[in-house]
């Protein structure tokens, strides 16, 4: 299975309810909530114990506000980045939000989420 195989449409299905998690555990600082669906790469390269001291430095994880607008969206070989605009509740302004999404043994997994 290819996730640049499927429309928008069916993609969008899936990476929003991930996102709309990332944000709620993000604010909660729930880190297993929070890593639930990340592929074992991705996984493997987010360190419970940085992620924890990520949540607790920076004042962007926590206060993200639900119902982030949908950009675009990029497909490249395995794997589809969607692009949200994101806002917060305490900083002003407008954030990128990134959710990069593949197949890993049949289950659609996240390989990369950013927000900047």
């Amino acid at each position: 299975m290819n996730i640049i195989d499927k429309t928008d449409e069916e993609i969008l299905a899936i990476a929003s309810p991930m996102w709309d998690d990332l944000v709620k555990y993000s604010n909660s600082s729930n880190y297993g909530a929070f890593s639930r669906h990340f592929s074992e790469d991705f996984l493997r390269g987010a360190n419970e114990i940085e992620m924890g001291k990520q949540f607790a430095r920076s004042e962007l994880t926590k206060g993200l506000e639900k119902g982030a607008g949908y950009l675009g969206m990029i497909r490249r070989g395995q794997h589809v980045t969607v692009l949200y605009k994101q806002t917060h509740s305490k900083k002003e302004g407008e954030y990128l939000g990134r959710l990069v999404l593949g197949y890993e043994d049949d289950v659609v997994k996240i390989f990369g989420t950013t927000i900047f």
